[in-house]
């Protein structure tokens, strides 16, 4: 009954969310205490969550000061030369400009933190977008594919928690899932081709002389930056109709640069310094010298008193950035709420040990395929740590009686990634939706299906290189 519920309650979810019936915070929050009170554990209800509260609030934490470090770095200029850059390949051209995407969006998923990738890209790319109309979900597809597929880095999480869970080495684990990791990557390059190619042909051929004619409520602000003016609808964003009222960022006199290159935020003067300070955030983050919450809280006072040490100017780039805070940190205390009631009412077990129980004894000794396919669901509905440390054991247990490796097992784990990017229940995304002023529930319709063929084509690598 648990296992039906379980499923139930996912599904009911989704629906509501993709049929905009409900918004995600409240779907987050009702949907699961209603099926809590209906599996007879209402009593209990407010233990669930407060201890899924308790799990999330150092994310939530996380996100709250690395929205407001790395918008003040994106305020201070320290990426516009990466921007720069980068328009300068896209031009105006719609191709270019979604395959900037993907490769921004992978670059910067270097530093494994999912947050930070779609903070830059949203803020480096949303401003093109709506100058050229093209569709916002389009971004934001691209960006948590391409970074799901990079989220497998040894630092990114999953692989680190599929060594911990089977006690092996993260490099053995890593290392020979490279060539089909890429073989992933260069799809959702292709992915960025052909859907850039879509919308050059759905919008008819721009020069940059017409994209650049000046417009009279002309807005000069960075998407990280947001003011609150020129929000999207989830349906307008998929149409492209969302920019029909004309565009909402000007890129000033040096073309494509997505920032104002003369706002008043910035501070040249102190590139470097700003520069050496999110290098040495990020090379903490990978050597673990403090749990990332207290560094990115450190890292974020540092940022506001060096470049604004004036209170007046630190309250102001405070106030700027507080929807964006308010609305993710927001999301994931709701998350909290669908989380507690996943785990504490033991539906996600019941649901785990139902799929495992249901691969036919047959199929034993092909368990890396097993669990490579059924990572692309597990992962999408619960938590990375829900998959790891919960089901995979059972799945590597059975996959060694039938003579499989556990390290065949562990690379099949990661080929989800690209999918699990995109669920309900990473934090990560709902900053990528809430800066690019998208509906989730445009956002899945869109790209689920993308994520999930990206996530066959790795695992398809896996098996044709023996990998897997």
């Amino acid at each position: 009954m648990l296992t039906i519920l379980g499923f139930a309650m996912i599904a009911t979810f989704l629906v509501l969310i993709m049929m905009k019936k409900m918004s995600p915070i409240a779907a987050l929050v009702l949907i699961p205490a209603l099926f809590c009170v209906a599996v007879g554990h209402g009593a209990q209800l407010g233990d669930y969550v407060i201890e899924g509260v308790g799990n999330l609030a150092p994310t939530a934490a996380m996100l709250m000061f690395a929205i407001v470090y790395f918008g003040v770095m994106i305020d201070v200029g320290l990426f516009d030369p990466i921007v720069r850059g980068v328009l300068r390949f896209c031009k105006a051209d719609p191709m270019r400009v979604v395959v900037g995407t993907a490769v921004l969006a992978a670059i910067v998923s270097l530093d494994g933190d999912g947050s930070t990738t779609f903070m830059i890209t949203v803020s480096a790319m949303y401003p093109l977008y709506k100058r050229l109309k093209m569709s916002l979900v389009v971004m934001t597809g691209i960006a948590a594919t391409a970074n799901g597929v990079m989220n497998t880095l040894p630092w990114g999480g999953p692989t680190a928690r599929a060594a911990t869970a089977l006690k092996l080495d993260a490099g053995d684990i890593f290392v020979p899932m490279i060539p089909a990791l890429g073989a992933g990557l260069l799809f959702v390059l292709a992915l960025a081709y052909v859907l850039g190619r879509r919308e050059r042909k759905r919008l008819g051929h721009l020069t940059l002389d017409e994209v650049m004619e000046p417009q009279p409520e002309t807005v000069l602000v960075a998407a990280g930056a947001s003011t609150g003016t020129g929000t999207d609808t989830g349906a307008d964003a998929v149409t492209g109709g969302g920019a029909a009222g004309g565009p909402q960022a000007d890129d000033g006199h040096e073309g494509f640069q997505g920032l104002d290159p003369d706002r008043p935020t910035l501070r040249p003067r102190l590139y470097w310094f700003n520069a050496a300070l999110t290098v040495a955030l990020l090379a903490a983050m990978i050597m673990e010298l403090l749990p990332i919450p207290v560094l990115f809280l450190i890292g974020a006072a540092l940022a506001l008193t060096v470049n604004f040490p004036h209170m007046p100017d630190q309250k102001a780039r405070i106030a700027a950035h507080a929807d964006n805070v308010l609305n993710v940190s927001g999301m994931v205390f709701a998350a909290a709420v669908f989380t507690g009631v996943l785990t504490g009412t033991g539906m996600v077990e019941h649901m785990a040990d139902w799929l495992v129980g249901a691969v036919p004894e047959a199929m034993g000794p092909h368990m890396a395929l097993v669990t490579g396919l059924l990572s692309l669901p597990l992962t999408y509905f619960m938590s990375n740590d829900g998959f790891y440390f919960g089901v995979l054991p059972v799945l590597a247990e059975a996959g060694a009686a039938h003579g499989v490796s556990p390290l065949e097992i562990a690379r099949a784990s990661l080929v989800g990634q690209a999918l699990h990017m995109s669920s309900p229940l990473v934090p990560a995304v709902y900053v990528l939706v809430g800066m690019a002023k998208v509906e989730f529930g445009d956002h899945t319709r869109f790209t689920v299906k993308w994520a999930a063929l990206t996530s066959l084509v790795v695992l398809g690598a896996g098996i044709l290189l023996g990998i897997i």
